[in-house]
């Protein structure tokens, strides 16, 4: 008869360098069998004991392709519901705090989602004129909403393309949950501003009329990710005073504003090879997440590159800070035993629609 769950409650007064010894001899015990991901925003003391690492949808495809039988994943829900959808059915994805999630994700939900089609509906018919198109960070019932209603899933590194994609079917596009991401995608695919309109999902209509949702060619979803709306445009023109010869560069999900401002513009894997890749002895402001602009000044430092976070005020992701050393020694230790706690599963229904949307995206890409 198996034993219940090792308890969390003993997990909580030890210390990291305690959790640390004992998570590297939960990872011996398990050798193969399980796999740690690290997202880049993970903080230093769980990023250090990741197997792989990089953004979440990378991550989830390089999970499918090990042997392993387990996929913890060390980033926010989301995250480890595309693991599970990708995965193969015998394989399992773990998420070691189920409070770890994402802010901008929770701005959209399915009921509010089904609700403006349904507004839209008293326009026009949205299954013929509208493309929904969800943010990878989104729920997976988010990602079936779209798989069922033609829809795609695009990532921060793929969005306009997917964009073009969507355009090119039908006139118009509902795009969540991050408008900010949606509004620079549209710029760089020269739709103009007029004809991308935010969509205020806590107003009748979205706070629209009639002849602007008719005009509006991206419908944007009012929602932000918390995290780079602390960047603004003072903080790179301070930065340009001191450093003229200073880069910046920044993430889409940052502002309008921002992103205007900014020398370069992409996806966490592109800001990481840009640094990486610029000439030793410059100077880089960054606007995105702290611990990955933490690690990357720290790695780069040696070749003289300086590189430091847009913001005046400490911000990083503290939703997926919420996994801590504790709860990945936690998770680990109950997997020796032969217990898997915190297991995420999406439900089969919606899981086989939103990995049509998925499938749809990595068609296009």
């Amino acid at each position: 008869m198996q034993t219940a769950a090792i308890a969390f409650d003993r997990f909580k007064p030890l210390q990291d360098d305690a959790c640390e010894s004992r998570i590297l001899a939960a990872k011996a015990a398990l050798g193969k069998r399980a796999v740690i991901l690290g997202h880049h925003y993970q903080r230093a003391d769980v990023y250090k004991h990741a197997d792989l690492s990089g953004d979440s949808l990378g991550l989830s495809k390089l999970a499918t392709q090990t042997d392993a039988d387990y996929i913890v994943f060390c980033g926010v829900h989301f995250m480890a519901e595309v693991a599970d959808i990708l995965s193969r059915p015998e394989q399992t994805a773990i998420l070691p705090d189920m409070s770890a999630g994402c802010s901008m994700a929770d701005m959209a939900s399915l009921a509010k989602v089904e609700r403006v089609w349904r507004e839209i509906a008293t326009v026009l018919d949205p299954d013929e004129h509208v493309t929904p198109i969800t943010y990878i960070n989104s729920a997976a019932d988010l990602k079936a909403f779209c798989g069922e209603h033609g829809g795609i899933v695009c990532t921060s590194s793929n969005a306009q393309l997917i964009l073009d994609w969507a355009m090119r079917r039908r006139e118009k596009v509902l795009f969540f949950p991050d408008q900010h991401l949606g509004r620079w995608s549209g710029y760089m695919n020269g739709i103009k501003p007029d004809e991308m309109l935010v969509w205020d999902f806590d107003e009748p209509m979205g706070g629209l009329t009639v002849e602007q949702i008719k005009k509006a060619r991206i419908l944007l979803w009012k929602g932000h990710c918390s995290v780079h709306q602390m960047f603004q445009a003072q903080h790179i023109i301070n930065f340009r005073d001191q450093y003229p010869d200073g880069m910046v560069i920044s993430h889409p999900e940052c502002n309008f504003e921002v992103c205007k401002l900014s020398d370069y513009v992409g996806s966490t894997d592109f800001i990481l090879k840009t640094l990486k890749e610029a000439k030793p002895g410059t100077r880089w402001l960054v606007g995105t997440e702290l611990n990955l602009v933490n690690r990357m000044a720290e790695l780069l430092k040696p070749e003289g590159k300086v590189v430091q976070f847009m913001a005046p005020t400490v911000c990083m992701c503290s939703t997926m800070a919420r996994i801590d050393p504790q709860h990945l020694a936690w998770a680990l230790e109950n997997l020796v035993e032969g217990r898997v706690v915190n297991p995420i599963r999406v439900p089969a229904r919606e899981a086989e629609l939103a990995r049509t949307a998925l499938k749809r995206m990595l068609e296009v890409v």
